[in-house]
């Protein structure tokens, strides 16, 4: 089989660099996302004023949105609020907890480590 999907599965994404700038503003709201990122789903509209609907935006947006997406969709608060929610590919989740830790300071555990983790966490004592 060629490449005939458009999921960029294990690229890198685009991060822009101005994503944090307070000067952008962020969607808010009741919001549609655009077919190239939410190809999938037949209403692509989420509030993302609703915590687990914020996190599917963040996640699609994260994994196939362009660099204007991130931009418009992703406030990097906010992203560290449902980080830990988030199911990402290797390749996103690395870039952006590399990301997170060079231009915030902060440390989060990349998806693929939290997932081995929490499989690895002894279950309660008998």
């Amino acid at each position: 089989m060629g490449e005939a999907s458009g999921l960029r599965r294990d690229l890198p994404p685009e991060i822009p660099d101005d994503v944090d700038d307070p000067r952008l503003a962020k969607a808010r709201g009741v919001v549609t996302l655009p077919r190239r990122v939410n190809w999938s789903r037949a209403d692509p509209t989420y509030d993302l004023g609703e915590r687990s609907q914020r996190a599917r935006v963040y996640e699609q947006v994260l994994r196939e949105g362009t660099a204007d997406d991130v931009r418009t969709f992703i406030d990097v608060d906010q992203l560290l609020d449902v980080w830990d929610e988030l199911v990402l590919p290797p390749a996103v989740s690395s870039a952006w907890a590399r990301w997170l830790r060079e231009h915030r300071g902060v440390e989060v555990v990349d998806s693929r480590d939290r997932i081995v983790q929490r499989h690895r966490e002894p279950g309660p004592a008998s």
